[in-house]
This record gives C-alpha cells, structure tokens and sequence, in this order.
C-alpha cells in the first residue's frame, strides 16, 4: 500500500498554486513513505468528475491506498455532497484524509465537524465566485462589450476601447459581408425561399468559410442575427414588441450600429447596440424576419400539383426530404422524373435515383385498386363527406381565412410565447381548412361515385378526373410514399 497524493489547478494564474508546489508540500507530509500522485489540470472542484480523481477512487477501493494527502481541502472538493460521500468511502476503505496546511484529526468528531464547516465555505466561495463572473458578463455585455464566441460569418475581430476599457468590436471581412448581402436581398424578396439562395451560391460558386457547399439551417441562422442590420427605431419597436429588454434608449437606434443579443434566462432576452455598424437595412432584415416568423411552426404545403396528383406524398427513402418532379433536359423526351430535392438543392443526400413519374403513378393507382377491392369502403367514405357538406361549410372556410389572415399580421409584434400559440393556432385552422376543401371537392365531382359503383369503368373515369381530383383520392388512402433506389414503401391511412 501506498500514499497518494492528489492535487488540482483548475486554471493557471498568477496568484494561484501550481501543481507542483502543491506536490512539493504534501510530499512532506509522506515522510519518506512510497507514494503515487494523482494530478487534474484544468477541471473544477465543483463535481468529482475528473479522470485523476476517479482513478485514485479505484484504486482505494482495490485496497492500494492507505493515505489521501491534499495540499489544501479545496483541492479535493468544493461540494458538501461529494465531500461528504468521499469521507464515507475513506472510512469504509479505512483511509486516512490529510491536509498538509489544514491539520485535521479525522479520527475525531470535533476533526470530522471541522472538515465539514471548512467544505461548507469552500461551496460558498465557489458560489461566490460564480456569482461574481455572472453578474461581470451581464454588465460587460450590456454596456456592448466583446463577451467572446465564435466569430460570426462575415465579420473578423479587431481590438478597440469602449469608455476607456480595452475589449475587441467586429469588423467586415468585405467578401464574407458581400455574401451576407446576397442572402438578405434575395430571401426579403417576396416568393423567395433558401432554396433560391442556395441555388444562386451554386450557379456563383459561392462556398462557405469551410469551402463547402452552404446548407439551408446555416443561412437561416445568419438571416435571424441583428449583428448585421442597421439598427433603427423600427428595429427598437420590433424586439420591444417581443418582449425582448431593451438596453439602450430608443433615440440611440439611429440605424447606424448593429445589435447583439443576449440570453439572460430561459424567458429572458436583452438588447444592446452593439460597437460595429450594420450592414444590412433594417427593412431587408425585417422582410426576412417576417418571412422566417410566418414560415417557423407552420409549413403547409400551399403547392398548386399541376405536374402530378402525387405532389406533396412522395418521400426520399434516404433523407426524408419530399421528392420533386423534375423533366428531362431532352425537349423532344418530355419525361418527367421524381428525384430528391435536397440532392438537387445541396447534395446533401445519395438521393432514391431517377424514379420515371409515369411508372410510379401507375404503380400507385394499381396499388389503390388493390385497397379498394379489399376493404370497399371508399364509396361509403365519399358519400358520408358529400352529406356533411352544405352552406354552412362555405361560411366556415371565409371565417377561418380571415382569422388566419388576422393572425399573420400579429405576428411581427408578438412575444415569443405569443408567436408560439398563434402559430399552433394558425396550424390548427389550415387542418380544418383542408378538411372543409376536401369534403367541398369530393361533394361537387360525381365521377367519385361512378368510379365505385361500377369497377368495369373506372380507368376510364380515372383518366378523365382532374389532377385536383386525384389528389383528393390518393389523399384519402395514402399518408406518404418513400421512394428508395429499389424499393418503393406506401404508408396507407386505411
């Protein structure tokens, strides 16, 4: 058996012990004993989870240790709970606690209740010194300070002074800032997506800072940043109607200097001008804000299907993304094919390959007559929609209409808690919507029930029926298809 002597430096500085000297004492207290040491560099004393530690934790319990030497008690812990188990686990291992500049008798009650008043103030100057770097990050930022991180897209750091005190203030990296632009002017237009952004840096051979491909979330992520637009008054009343604190006065929103903005608790945000000037106009950043805001929580598929009644069901196998109609570059082929769109978007995906659209709607209504041979029910289904369907129906749809539309226009001055429930809400009225426009459609087209009453002409009935039509069909049976290179997964509602 051995000593062991264990010591920790969370963080190197001046005016604290270095491991060695903390060695160099406690080795003193060996008295010519064989020792092992055990050191942690660069982990706190606020849990026990340090490789050092458990280590010497194992070999105590093989029964290899017979002494544990610190320098000093805080060295070892700064929890009561951990300390406390600690001093359990050398008692029932029969280990001796020494601190080489604190002489406890653990094998005393008074020396044992002085361990534990000493462990307590050492928690509380842990805590203390938490408290202390929050409250300097919270003053430091709100007075528009660096507070460190990743450096944002766009933007290089250069040293500067704010009210005499040293810190750092993004500046343009000119190229990177171009980028930037390009995204804003693009998205802020209306009926553009990150689809069309992406596909302009591809036509441009605009790459990333990585040289790769850029990806829709990192775009998204740099249009939801104030740290590029020129702050203004209409910037001011945008965060201030969302709940968000603001730090500087409303007449400092001068559209000049840019923002950051800070996470103060779960459900608390604050504002700050921030030192460098924005680059972005505030109505670009709003376009895309309002934009990004209508679109989160809420995607509904609002595509007209005039290319194929199976728009909107047909999944990728691989990645999940919807899989689009695309024809063939040939003029005189006039083939259409499904391919996945998040390969023809960013090669993000090894895609399902090129399923002929033709092929695949074949297979479709084939496997729906199949459905419809085996439960015969359709018809039923159809005839109780067509009964459910009256005046009253049109007269919900133009109230829910209005009532969505009423709430888009909330959302731009809604808190987050707000723009949370408006958007369930929003998503709720387009399902009732959606189900008052299918039991309108099914109502007024009565090839439906010719198509189930006689199975001898329905191909006929079905080559005649509009795309919109089908849809409503294929709807009926089908919640999606996954399209897989070899294979394709129908994943049926009945």
């Amino acid at each position: 058996m051995y000593d062991a002597i264990y010591a920790r430096q969370s963080v190197e500085k001046s005016d604290s012990i270095s491991v060695e000297s903390q060695i160099e004492f406690c080795e003193y207290e060996t008295r010519g004993n064989k020792y092992k040491k055990y050191i942690d560099k660069g982990f706190s004393g606020k849990n026990t989870n340090r490789p050092a530690y458990e280590k010497m934790v194992s070999d105590i319990k093989n029964g290899l240790i017979n002494r544990v030497i610190v320098y000093k008690l805080d060295r070892i812990s700064r929890s009561i709970l951990d300390f406390s188990n600690m001093m359990e686990m050398f008692q029932k291992y029969k280990v001796e606690f020494i601190s080489s500049t604190e002489k406890f008798d653990t094998s005393s009650p008074i020396g044992r209740a002085m361990l534990n008043i000493c462990i307590v103030f050492a928690q509380l100057e842990r805590e203390t010194i938490q408290k202390r770097i929050s409250d300097a990050y919270y003053s430091r930022s709100k007075k528009g300070f660096y507070m460190g991180g990743k450096i944002p897209y766009g933007f290089s750091l250069e040293k500067t002074r704010i009210n005499d005190v040293k810190t750092s203030k993004y500046v343009p990296v000119e190229e990177e800032i171009n980028h930037v632009k390009f995204m804003y002017s693009i998205y802020s237009n209306p009926g553009k997506t990150l689809g069309d952004v992406i596909r302009f840096f591809k036509e441009n051979n605009i790459k990333n800072a990585r040289g790769n491909t850029w990806q829709t979330a990192r775009i998204s992520e740099i249009l939801k940043r104030p740290i590029y637009v020129k702050a203004d008054k209409k910037i001011y009343d945008f965060y201030k109607n969302q709940g968000v604190s603001m730090i500087n006065s409303e007449e400092d929103f001068t559209g000049e200097n840019a923002c950051y903005i800070y996470k103060e608790s779960d459900s608390s945000k604050y504002l700050v001008l921030a030192p460098h000037k924005g680059v972005v106009s505030s109505s670009e950043w709003l376009n895309c804000a309002k934009k990004r805001i209508k679109n989160t929580g809420m995607a509904v598929n609002l595509q007209k299907a005039k290319n194929t009644w199976l728009a909107g069901k047909i999944k990728c196998g691989n990645c999940g993304y919807a899989a689009v109609i695309r024809k063939s570059s040939r003029k005189e082929s006039g083939i259409r094919y499904f391919l996945c769109s998040r390969k023809n978007l960013c090669k993000g995906c090894a895609g399902c390959g090129s399923v002929k659209a033709d092929d695949l709607e074949s297979f479709i209504f084939q496997s729906i007559l199949k459905k419809i041979l085996d439960f015969q029910i359709l018809y039923k289904k159809l005839e109780n929609k067509s009964k459910q369907f009256d005046i009253k129906s049109k007269e919900k749809k133009l109230k829910i209409e209005k009532e969505i539309e009423t709430l888009l226009e909330k959302i731009p001055l809604a808190n987050d808690a707000l723009v949370k429930y408006i958007n369930e809400k929003i998503t709720k009225l387009n399902s009732e919507k959606e189900s008052i426009e299918a039991n309108f459609s099914i109502s007024k087209k009565k090839p439906f029930k010719k198509l189930f009453i006689s199975d001898k002409n329905y191909i006929f009935l079905w080559k005649k029926m509009s795309v919109e039509d089908k849809i409503v069909v294929v709807d009926a049976f089908i919640k999606t298809i996954r399209v897989f290179e070899n294979e394709i997964e129908i994943i049926w509602k009945i």
